[in-house]
């Protein structure tokens, strides 16, 4: 890669006492790229002076107003702009994650080649799978990837900075699903989005516990509600399926076979049959990917039982906004 060409991307972490795993991020690119620009949501450990430290621009923000990952990324953006006005190419990336060594080089060639595309995103996997069954099906599901173009990307994207300044960023009210909202609005305006088949990110998600496992999907559960309620007069209905089957398997049919057993002598518990059914599903692609059967029988058993919890975020989600209330951040870490 050039000079020129390194001088036209630009990198933005957003983070807050992540620790070694900010060490990590940060360190992961210098020296590739030129232009770092840290976004600190109030870290009470050493984040702030470790990114001065190395050399990053630093964006503390004022945690008096929500925050919000959109948020974050947005004025890590506008900041970067301001140091770097003729910057081609951002690449965003969360503080837990370190950025693959070639990965740079192969995004800035993918938006080089394909001027149609706004945003390019590759392999994220985690770092510590082995550490809890949590990692792992965390791993599983970065690993289910399909390339080419594609709807949506992660948070973890080099995106271009005609597209992201004509859509104007991400939505900085959403908590969650930050990401695919904004890539639905760039296929909006008639731009792409392309995933390669090249190593991007390692993830440290840190998941350890039963309940951080529960708030991490209940916040996917949120997002699919608020995207799919977003755009609801849309003719794609940006995940209104997913919304819909967290509905159906973590409410409707809870509460119908319970609630019907009596009057029907029993017979509405073999709706209770569909969860199986549901999660040999879900195990289709973990078995076409050439995982173990317990990998891939654990991965069936979380699609299917991460719809209560999905549920829970989307009743959330609605009763805050028939309350007047604005949404509040679900952290797992």
């Amino acid at each position: 890669m050039t000079d020129n060409a390194l001088e036209s991307i630009g990198l933005v972490a957003i983070g807050r006492n992540e620790g070694d795993r900010l060490k990590r991020c940060l360190r992961s690119v210098m020296g590739t790229v030129p232009h770092l620009v840290y976004v600190d949501s109030g870290s009470s450990d050493d984040s702030v002076s470790f990114a001065q430290s190395i050399g990053a621009d630093v964006v503390e923000l004022d945690m008096s107003i929500p925050f919000t990952m959109a948020r974050g990324r947005n004025e890590g953006f506008a900041h970067l702009m301001r140091l770097h006005p003729s910057l081609s190419y951002v690449q965003f990336v969360d503080g837990d994650c370190k950025v693959e060594e070639d990965w740079i080089e192969h995004a800035l060639s993918a938006l080089e080649a394909h001027p149609e595309v706004a945003a390019v995103s590759g392999r994220r996997r985690e770092q510590f799978p082995e550490n809890s069954i949590y990692n792992r099906l965390a791993d599983m599901e970065w690993n289910l990837f399909t390339p080419g173009e594609v709807a949506y990307c992660g948070g973890d994207a080099m995106i271009r900075v005609d597209a992201f300044e004509e859509v104007e960023g991400y939505n900085v009210s959403m908590i969650a699903g930050e990401e695919p909202e904004m890539c639905f609005r760039m296929r909006q305006a008639g731009w792409k989005i392309r995933r390669v088949d090249q190593a991007m990110t390692r993830h440290d998600a840190a998941l350890t516990r039963f309940s951080q496992w529960w708030t991490r999907c209940a916040r996917g559960g949120h997002a699919y509600a608020e995207f799919s309620d977003m755009h609801k007069n849309s003719s794609e209905r940006p995940k209104r399926r997913e919304a819909r089957r967290a509905w159906v398997y973590g409410l409707v049919i809870p509460l119908v076979s319970v609630g019907l057993a009596w009057p029907s002598g029993g017979w509405s518990l073999l709706l209770m049959l569909l969860y199986p059914v549901s999660a040999f599903r879900a195990c289709r692609p973990v078995r076409k990917a050439g995982y173990s059967l317990a990998d891939t029988s654990l991965y069936g058993a979380h699609c299917t039982l991460s719809k209560f919890p999905e549920a829970f975020g989307q009743v959330r989600y609605y009763l805050r906004r028939r309350s007047g209330k604005p949404p509040e951040l679900m952290e797992y870490k």
